[in-house]
């Protein structure tokens, strides 16, 4: 790159570029690069096409495109993602939050309505931002997040300062092996669901950078919901309910199995917008 960059002349370079290096949506690529360095929004981009770019900001520019030609998310470049209309701080120790996950929060916000002051728990909370999403739009909420990582829970400890919240808490709990002392209204977790088989077909962006701790159980893929049902009969109050993300084909039916088997007979599968069974409710009558 040469001293006299503007924004207009990088997206026209990088167009061409990422295309070239097989990228599906280019145009996306360093549009979304260029707003992390400068620190502007979508619209800014566009209205300051002629803006000259400093030695500073080409020399970050570049060693974010080479970061992303290795694949890298966009999202653990610029450490940042957008969840439910929220900014979050993401890096490598906790999942992307996925558009299709909020869907949850609809499922969550449609359930809660009517109580005064639902207690929430959110399992396996990552950047925290399910627990975030719902202490927010629920003011009055008491919510809890639990992971088994300490560095998930510093990077959902950052996004609860950056929302400036009071009525949510991070603690560092293993799932598999202590008990919820508590009771609650709801529980709501995207739990590790890929199994071991299908980890070697997932895209090398999400395999070699996300943590797999997060992604798989190293097993069936069902691991978590064996558990989630004693949680479910110990944890959750009457008429309370557990909402849960659940995987792709056959695997949506299994989790209902699982609890079917264990006397829980009101549950339902939820489709998301590309008509794929991605949640299940399940109820404590």
């Amino acid at each position: 790159m040469s001293q006299q960059w503007r924004i207009i002349d990088l997206i026209t370079w990088a167009e061409t570029y990422f295309k070239d290096k097989g990228f599906e949506n280019p145009r996306n690529e360093i549009e979304w690069l260029i707003r992390s360095v400068l620190s502007i929004s979508r619209i800014d981009v566009y209205l300051n096409f002629d803006r000259l770019l400093s030695l500073k900001e080409l020399k970050k520019l570049k060693s974010f495109v080479n970061r992303r030609l290795k694949k890298e998310p966009l999202q653990y470049i610029t450490e940042s993602c957008e969840f439910y209309g929220r900014e979050y701080f993401v890096n490598n120790n906790v999942l992307i939050p996925r558009p299709e996950t909020e869907i949850l929060i609809d499922l969550a916000l449609e359930n809660l309505k009517g109580l005064s002051s639902p207690k929430i728990l959110d399992i396996g909370t990552g950047s925290g931002c399910l627990a975030i999403t719902l202490a927010a739009e629920i003011s009055n909420s008491r919510v809890t997040g639990i992971d088994i990582s300490n560095e998930a829970i510093n990077v959902a400890n950052i996004n609860k300062s950056k929302n400036k919240l009071k009525n949510i808490s991070f603690k560092k709990i293993d799932i598999l092996r202590q008990t919820i002392k508590d009771q609650f209204d709801l529980i709501i977790s995207n739990p590790p669901y890929i199994t071991k088989d299908e980890l070697v077909t997932v895209i090398k962006d999400v395999k070699e950078y996300e943590p797999l701790i997060a992604l798989t159980d190293g097993a069936d893929g069902l691991t978590f919901y064996r558990r989630f049902f004693s949680i479910a009969k110990q944890s959750l109050k009457k008429n309370g309910s557990m909402l849960l993300e659940v995987g792709i084909d056959t695997h949506p039916k299994k989790v209902q199995d699982i609890f079917f088997k264990q006397g829980f007979i009101n549950t339902r599968l939820f489709k998301d917008l590309n008509g794929d069974d991605r949640v299940i409710i399940i109820n404590k009558l």
